[in-house]
């Protein structure tokens, strides 16, 4: 058994505690942290949880209780102090996207788990899906040989689906385009090179900021991706993950994800196309531990065995993702031009 220290009990915390924790095999709890009593005593009237393993604060739970991991579910702007007390006390953490809110955050947390000889995860969920595993293993195989170019679409409309965060710095690009970025990374197995994006907050949006943007991004192989997305999309819904049309000389794959909202889930879905044939719907095998549990049960998995498995998104792995959200926002505050990620990992 893992145990496991949860800090962060707010609405999308309590998530955790309710819905993922429970149902990963190999988790034992031992602490639940939040500053805030009312967080607390939450888990313990609608969970049943012991009083005595509720704590105001991390170093506290750290004296009362043995733990090997910290689950850390809380806003961006908490992660890096949350992150850095948690490995500098030895445990191992794995913490929600994006893991810190600057490059020079990250890099300082990365560094410390080295360090301190412990494992830091990035909860990159979209990862732990049926349809981006095998479009990256058809993509490893050059199913239809070499990529011509990528196309990424996301259309959502958050006033009308419970989206409740419109002072959120950078909506898009660093709440949500850090998922559509990540996959771009796992399933084509590249690293980006430089990014150009423009965004923008279209009249009658009720956010703050820019919640709608396009950009182009080029890799280290020399394939190009053509992103477009919006949270006040009204027109027809994407999935979550987006939809994606990949082209290659002999065929394209086109596939979507994580087709989940108000309790209804649809499957993953990938669309064989080649250039010469009829299309066909790949059939998908099942995961075990799909999204959040998907996490939650590989890092658990790694602090046993002391094993990194393939596409692990490690805090120094996760260090590209991040630049491209930071490249993208420069670029967009920019006008369109062009940053190098070099620029914002240096």
């Amino acid at each position: 058994m893992v145990k496991a220290i949860q800090v962060g009990l707010g609405a999308w915390g309590f998530s955790w505690s309710q819905d993922v924790i429970p149902k990963v095999p190999g988790i034992e709890m031992v602490g639940y942290v939040d500053a805030n009593p009312a967080a607390t005593e939450r888990v313990q009237t609608e969970l049943k949880v012991d009083p005595k393993l509720c704590f105001q604060s991390l170093a506290e739970a750290g004296k009362a209780v043995e733990a090997d991991l910290v689950i850390a579910t809380l806003r961006t702007e908490a992660h890096y102090p949350v992150v850095k007390e948690a490995l500098q006390l030895g445990f191992n953490v794995i913490v929600e996207k994006p893991f810190a809110s600057t490059m020079a955050q990250a890099k300082e947390l990365v560094d410390l788990a080295e360090a301190q000889s412990r494992v830091l995860m990035v909860s990159q969920n979209y990862r732990f899906q049926p349809a981006p595993i095998a479009v990256a293993e058809f993509m490893a195989a050059r199913k239809f040989g070499p990529i011509n170019q990528v196309s990424v679409d996301f259309r959502r409309h958050a006033p009308t689906q419970g989206y409740r965060y419109w002072d959120m710095p950078d909506p898009l690009l660093a709440d949500m385009s850090i998922h559509h970025f990540d996959l771009m990374r796992m399933v084509l197995n590249v690293d980006p090179v430089r990014v150009a994006c423009r965004t923008w907050n279209p009249e009658g949006s009720p956010f703050a900021h820019h919640p709608t943007g396009a950009a182009l991004i080029e890799f280290d192989s020399g394939i190009v991706v053509s992103y477009r997305a919006s949270w006040v999309s009204t027109g027809s819904y994407t999935p979550w993950a987006g939809e994606w049309t990949i082209d290659c000389s002999e065929g394209e794959i086109w596939w979507t994800s994580r087709d989940h909202f108000m309790g209804k889930q649809k499957p993953d879905v990938v669309e064989l196309r080649p250039m010469d044939g009829k299309a066909e719907k790949v059939k998908l095998a099942p995961i075990e531990f799909a999204d959040r549990l998907g996490t939650l049960a590989t890092i658990a998995k790694v602090v046993e065995t002391g094993s990194l498995p393939p596409r692990f998104s490690s805090g120094k792995d996760n260090l590209l993702s991040l630049a491209l959200v930071q490249a993208t926002i420069a670029s967009a505050n920019r006008q369109g031009e062009w940053v190098d990620i070099a620029e914002v990992i240096k």
